[in-house]
């Protein structure tokens, strides 16, 4: 069951609740959106958008099953312009809008600060892994490994490095066994929280 396969168009509410389920206890949706139910109306509908975005600029794998999901943006796409937001079917942005104004502003502000990083750190091309996540009761069997494996073997045919940015020290810990090294940290987060900027580089061999 953990082969990896294409997301079709019609599992992308599957894939969305997916990721909702694995960033659940993500320290850092509590903290830009404290209110519980605030956060759980948001974040299918953001992970609907980042879902429908990767599939229409990149790629989107899951397993047969889809119990794990892996988005990824290929080079020159992640610049998240309002026409290539129109093209996705504009989800992100109506995600964004259903907030009130005060957690719409934590979310835009920090997000802005994720791009300028983002761009500053990486001028060469490289494939951006917006998401990766594995449902709770299917975390911990290889899965999230098999996608990560999978979206890096797309890198290394341009020759293109791979870039992320996690929040939690176990997750640095496993991309930095496959191939992956922390560029920066900070903490733009309420709350103190920590932020990692990853990249693999083009000519890392694939293990």
């Amino acid at each position: 069951m953990n082969e990896i396969v294409p997301l079709k168009p019609r599992q992308r509410d599957q894939a969305a609740g997916v990721l909702a389920a694995a960033f659940a206890d993500y320290g850092m949706w509590a903290a830009l959106f404290p209110d519980t139910d605030e956060r759980n109306r948001f974040l299918p509908s953001m992970w609907r958008g980042v879902v429908a975005y990767c599939q229409r600029y990149g790629t989107v794998e899951t397993t047969r099953d889809v119990t794990g999901v892996a988005g990824w943006i290929k080079p020159g796409y992640a610049n998240l312009t309002l026409w290539r937001h129109i093209r996705s079917e504009f989800l992100l942005p109506r995600a964004v809008m259903m907030l009130t104004a005060k957690a719409r502003l934590r979310f835009l502000r920090v997000m802005s600060h994720t791009e300028k990083i983002h761009r500053r750190l990486m001028s060469e091309p490289h494939w951006y892994l917006w998401a990766l996540g594995v449902d709770p009761i299917a975390q911990s069997t290889g899965i999230g490994a098999n996608l990560l494996r999978s979206g890096i073997s797309y890198a290394q045919l341009e020759r293109a490095a791979c870039y992320l940015e996690t929040n939690t020290k176990k997750n640095v810990d496993f991309y930095c066994k496959r191939g992956f090294g922390v560029l920066f940290e900070d903490r733009p987060f309420p709350g103190d929280l920590r932020q990692w900027y990853l990249c693999r580089p083009a000519d890392r061999a694939l293990s």
